[in-house]
């Protein structure tokens, strides 16, 4: 079971790449300073053991019934699958990297704290001291640690593609290229592309941001 490990600040003190962050109080609720956030960044939430899925599930329902797409955005569930052997049979068997934890990625307003903190199953976020307070975010480096051991993208991309689009890919080895997109993963950033190569089809998963609509 792997440990999740986050270096906490005072959130007006917190420093990302050697950047400054800077945030900005908007009222007090009994004596707690109520902070926002004017961007968008990663946040830990503790749930319920075994209820991360249906977590997941539900804030992305409720970002959209509540529309707050604009300030709630990916939602993930670090798992790792591993292989195991039972009965002489190799079986894939999928885990929870941190059990009870869930990652969202949003931009920190009361609204968005309220749809986030309230969603069932939620039982808080990870380094709020309570009483509404607002909790500070992971820093940039130990998230892009996290998505990129899932192989999922470090920044978001906005995409809008449909199966069956053909796109123009700007970057990597197949740069200048056009494709047709057979495959959208939209939590991973990713999608996959067949090209033609030689005269035959090729299938190639490339991230948002290596691709342009046409």
């Amino acid at each position: 079971m792997a440990e999740l490990r986050c270096a906490w600040y005072n959130a007006d003190e917190r420093k990302t790449s050697g950047v400054l962050r800077f945030f900005y109080f908007t009222k007090k609720d009994k004596g707690v300073q109520m902070m926002e956030s004017v961007e968008k960044s990663w946040y830990v939430l503790h749930t319920y053991s075994g209820y991360e899925n249906k977590v997941k599930t539900n804030i992305e329902s409720r970002a959209q019934s509540m529309r707050m797409g604009d300030y709630i955005f990916r939602v993930v569930v670090p798992e790792e699958v591993e292989k195991e052997v039972k009965n002489g049979k190799e079986k894939e068997i999928v885990h929870k990297t941190f059990p009870g934890y869930v990652l969202v990625e949003m931009i920190m307003t009361d609204e968005s704290w309220y749809v986030v903190r309230n969603t069932p199953g939620v039982t808080g976020f990870v380094g709020s001291h309570g009483a509404g307070s607002k909790p500070a975010p992971l820093l940039q480096e130990e998230i892009n640690s996290i998505l990129r051991s899932l192989g999922m993208s470090t920044r978001t991309v906005e995409l809008k593609v449909a199966l069956g689009q053909t796109v123009k890919i700007i970057e990597g080895a197949f740069s200048g290229l056009e494709g047709q997109v057979t495959e959208i993963d939209e939590e991973r950033q990713k999608l996959k592309v067949n090209i033609d190569m030689f005269g035959r089809e090729t299938s190639t998963e490339l991230d948002f941001d290596q691709v342009d609509d046409i």
